[in-house]
């Protein structure tokens, strides 16, 4: 109780992530670079991955500005490819922690979408995160600790009309995910799944601006419209930041977590109107 109190009164909880090693992949901007930081201040050891060095780059100067406990470096490789896979396992192979956070998406009409794009959705946000897990599970669970964590989307429960083939990959990641944890029974390793909802991570902003500028109203306008015509269930009535979703992705990948596993875990503002 006097540790409970002590945490209370307002001093930091230690997810106890001193010298883990972890992978995000896609981490240079949104919501992987936000995980990035989250670990690398509880004092992991992070890579930061992007497709080219230039992104990389950008994103170590900027981590190199901010106060850490961990350590933070990159590496660059377009780890939607099985070639991309190959190098970075590699060059790290074991990990404590691995978050496979990269994925691509766009909204198109499902008529418009041709056989390409399903299959380039398909190996970026899906076959990325099997490939890597099939290196790093079996060494966590030779070593007895891991974690791994799928983000996921509040679109794999909910699939968007606008976006079919994206929500499809996300909700493969929720069978790969529960299906990997199951082969964890009785270890020290979990695989669980972190499903965000609308967060204003680049690609969202980027996409905010841009019709803010088209229509030639405010982004708050922009924001409030979204919300009231096409995520009008959500509790939260804004975009999540995305620190908010690497606070629950950090505490996945801790020892704190050790009897999550299995799990699909909703950041998403109250989007799912279900308590399942």
């Amino acid at each position: 109780m006097r540790e409970f109190l002590k945490t209370r009164a307002g001093l930091k909880m230690d997810l106890q992530l001193n010298s883990k090693r972890a992978l995000v992949s896609g981490s240079t901007a949104g919501i992987g670079y936000a995980i990035v930081e989250a670990l690398a201040n509880e004092g992991a050891h992070v890579i930061v991955n992007g497709r080219t060095p230039s992104r990389v780059e950008a994103a170590l100067q900027k981590l190199n500005g901010t106060k850490r406990q961990g350590s933070v470096e990159g590496f660059a490789a377009d780890l939607g490819t099985a070639d991309g896979v190959n190098l970075i396992t590699s060059q790290y192979p074991d990990l404590d922690i691995l978050v496979n956070n990269l994925g691509i998406f766009e909204p198109k009409p499902f008529e418009q979408i041709p056989d390409a794009d399903w299959f380039r959705f398909f190996e970026v946000n899906v076959l990325s995160g099997v490939r890597l897990s099939r290196h790093y599970l079996p060494r966590m669970k030779d070593r007895n600790w891991g974690r791994i964590v799928f983000i996921s989307s509040e679109s794999a429960i909910q699939i968007p009309s606008e976006m079919i083939h994206y929500g499809m990959t996300k909700t493969a990641q929720l069978a790969i995910s529960r299906g990997l944890a199951e082969t964890t029974a009785g270890t020290n390793v979990t695989v669980n799944t972190v499903l965000p909802g609308p967060t204003d991570s680049e690609g969202v902003e980027t996409f905010v601006e841009q019709m803010a500028a088209a229509r030639k109203i405010s982004r708050a306008e922009v924001e409030q419209e979204f919300f009231r015509t096409a995520r009008p269930s959500s509790l939260l009535k804004r975009f999540a930041r995305v620190d908010e979703v690497a606070a629950l992705v950090a505490f996945v990948c801790s020892p704190l977590s050790s009897a999550t596993n299995g799990a699909a875990l909703r950041v998403d503002g109250g989007v799912i109107q279900s308590i399942a």
